[in-house]
């Protein structure tokens, strides 16, 4: 590498974005290939730099997948979302709901404990504190629209504890699978890994008001865009092992993905 190539102005080498932002020059450059994030410029030496802009338009789609949305979910907010301050601002808010929601949260959970250590009688409203999943109904409605929100919140709220709980535990089986799978040496293209996907496609398909439910939702993009993000995001990473875990089952879902699922159909209206 050139070294006068390494930042020249204002503008900083891949590795150097990677390295600021925990993510991968193989995730960048996949953001890039699928018109996410365009580099500022590419170097005689063929490696991508990046503007402040750039850097920009990096935090934002890093905090839309914080939020839980695939890649190509975050290319339809960009194209809604076109004043920068304004989706910060907007995204700074949430955060300041989040960090308010787990402080609470894990105020609850001390309680708890110490509760259970005197042998103490719970309080349900006390334990419950910084659960509420309705938080997120402005974000999930903004993203994809207000009947998304309405049955995923009709389903959480169908279901009684029992159910609930069956629920989280089957995720929770799911992953410790996937840690199983990818600890035994499997490929991600045989046949464990490749029905722990299909495992995991159908996990998500069953959940109402997202991408991957429903007819007519672009369910290879949504799996896909979630299958890169296990990797890039530490905190969905540590769900699978680490970072070689994730990559794994990202691996795994990019092969059911490619054999199993259809690209969404493209839209009538006649040749263009």
């Amino acid at each position: 590498m050139d070294a006068a190539e390494g930042k020249a102005g204002t503008d900083w080498a891949i590795q150097d974005i990677a390295r600021m932002a925990g993510t991968t020059s193989r995730t960048l450059r996949h953001y890039g290939d699928i018109g996410l994030l365009k580099p500022s410029r590419v170097g005689s030496n063929g490696y991508r730099y990046y503007d402040a802009a750039a850097l920009l338009q990096l935090q934002r789609i890093l905090l839309l997948r914080e939020l839980g949305l695939g890649l190509p979910a975050i290319a339809e907010v960009f194209r809604r979302q076109t004043d920068a301050v304004e989706a910060l601002s907007h995204h700074l808010e949430w955060l300041g709901q989040e960090q308010d929601r787990l402080s609470r949260q894990m105020a609850s959970v001390r309680q708890t404990i110490e509760t259970i250590k005197r042998g103490g009688g719970m309080v349900a409203e006390k334990m419950f504190d910084g659960f509420d999943h309705t938080q997120y109904k402005d974000e999930v409605e903004e993203r994809w629209g207000k009947d998304a929100y309405a049955k995923s919140d009709a389903w959480w709220r169908g279901m009684d504890a029992a159910g609930k709980q069956e629920w989280k535990s089957a995720a929770e089986k799911l992953g410790s699978d996937w840690i199983a799978a990818a600890g035994s040496g499997a490929a991600p293209d045989g046949a464990e890994a490749q029905d722990l996907a299909r495992r995991q496609v159908e996990w998500l398909s069953a959940i109402p008001g997202t991408p991957a439910a429903g007819q007519g939702g672009d369910l290879k993009g949504y799996v896909t865009g979630l299958a890169e993000m296990y990797v890039a995001d530490a905190r969905f990473a540590a769900n699978y092992g680490g970072e070689e875990g994730a990559a794994f089952v990202r691996d795994a879902l990019l092969v059911y993905a490619d054999r199993n699922l259809q690209d969404p159909a493209p839209p009538t209206g006649g040749a263009r």
